[in-house]
């Protein structure tokens, strides 16, 4: 699959992207991507944020292909359930999901709702990766990869790179960018 035939869902961790996020330039560089917009982007809803991740794909032109980071990975999990009773799950043809937080660091994000934390562990009904950092303070190696056998994602090793953000160096990502092509070709 090319990214020229998909509908890129970007989806957000706590507190949004930055301008120098990589989310951000992903937007800026692919013009099928798109922001899954929230009206608080520290999430304090559950129910708000899932609403607007069902109403991304709803719509949606092209086949779906989400691209998460921290939180916005839980949410895409949790978000899941609504998609399959809305019939929309179809629509959605991967996910490549980066460095989502353990449930026990998920409870000290300020302002977001405390429901985020009781994560789903079903496995996503649609092919999906998640990138591991072996160094994220926000999920140990060994939760990572718990997420991701519950999940059924391929576990994509990223290093020692903390937690994937402009905190951690990641403005530019190129290493991301490539692991996503490559997951979008495997489509």
């Amino acid at each position: 699959m090319k990214s020229s035939e998909t509908d890129i869902l970007v989806v957000p961790g706590h507190t949004g992207a930055g301008p120098a996020h990589w989310q951000t330039r992903m937007v800026g560089k692919l013009s099928t991507a798109r922001f899954v917009e929230q009206p608080d982007w520290t999430y304090p809803s559950l129910p708000k944020a899932i609403e607007q991740v069902v109403a991304a794909v709803e719509g949606a032109t092209r086949p779906v292909v989400f691209v998460t980071h921290s939180a916005g990975g839980a949410l895409l999990a949790h978000a899941v359930p609504h998609l399959l009773h809305g019939g929309l799950v179809e629509r959605v043809k991967g996910a490549f999901m980066v460095v989502p937080p353990a449930p026990r660091a998920l409870v000290t994000f300020a302002g977001i709702d405390p429901m985020f934390a009781d994560l789903p562990r079903a496995v996503l009904p649609f092919p999906s990766a998640l990138i591991v950092s072996n160094n994220d303070a926000f999920a140990s190696r060994v939760e990572a990869a718990e997420l991701a056998q519950s999940w059924g994602a391929k576990v994509i090793e990223a290093g020692d790179a903390g937690h994937i953000n402009t905190d951690s160096g990641h403005g530019p990502w190129p290493e991301g960018m490539m692991s996503f092509a490559g997951f979008l070709s495997r489509l």
